[in-house]
């Protein structure tokens, strides 16, 4: 019995049994439906954020540069994660984020006008040599230095906007949904790449995304909560 990558048969027998499947056999399993999961949840993952900018017609407190670093990087791991063969339910997700990454980035130039010529010179740059990386037509060797690199992006990519959160004392426009989302999704994503077998380099990756989608959440809970001067005020 195999459905989408799953192989139910070991559980199912087990459970006709009257067995509980053991462990060897439940967590693969856990992994593929976790792993689907995520992907499912992938899809919508970014729409709070999208719609939140929309609805206050406002990029208040967010970071492009951090916006545009995500791009890159989404860009690199999916390019990575189909070059090596690895199944879907390990990296689908990568794909539904560089989507609604590209439509946040958009949206962020739309209300940042005027938006200066250096930004459209990156974004020019990034259609031109995307295609080159996705279709993996590059050295195997620059490609696995470009995935290396690509852990350091999304760590450059969350600095600049933890960093303008903690100098403003303030997370803006930020999503608490999207960050929460994004923080869980790490977490059940180191899981299941550990299940599938997928390379150190991915495994850290994700762990990466823990510590700093954390960092991001914490200080939406911190900088949302009113200020002791501001409850003085209102009294």
């Amino acid at each position: 019995m195999d459905y989408l990558g799953i192989d139910l048969s070991c559980a199912v027998g087990s459970l006709r049994n009257g067995h509980f499947p053991e462990k060897d056999c439940l967590l693969p399993l856990i992994s593929k439906l976790l792993g689907y999961a995520i992907v499912a949840a992938s899809t919508t993952v970014k729409l709070p954020q999208i719609l939140k900018i929309l609805n206050h017609k406002s990029v208040r407190g967010l970071s492009m540069i951090s916006f545009e670093l995500e791009v890159v990087g989404y860009t690199i791991a999916l390019a990575y994660c189909l070059h090596k063969g690895l199944p879907f339910s390990a990296y689908g997700e990568l794909l539904f984020l560089l989507i609604q990454a590209l439509i946040l980035v958009a949206i962020i130039y739309y209300f940042s006008q005027p938006v200066g010529a250096k930004t459209w010179i990156r974004a020019l740059l990034y259609c031109a040599v995307a295609p080159t990386i996705l279709a993996g037509q590059i050295n195997p060797l620059l490609f696995e230095a470009l995935y290396a690199s690509q852990h350091a992006i999304f760590l450059f990519a969350r600095i600049p906007q933890i960093w303008k959160n903690f100098s403003s004392k303030s997370t803006g426009e930020l999503s608490f949904i999207t960050s929460f989302m994004n923080f869980g999704g790490s977490m059940v994503r180191v899981f299941t790449s550990i299940q599938e077998n997928a390379p150190t380099s991915v495994v850290l990756g994700s762990a990466l995304g823990i510590a700093t989608n954390f960092a991001i959440l914490s200080q939406i809970v911190i900088y949302q909560k009113p200020r002791a001067g501001e409850d003085k005020k209102t009294k």
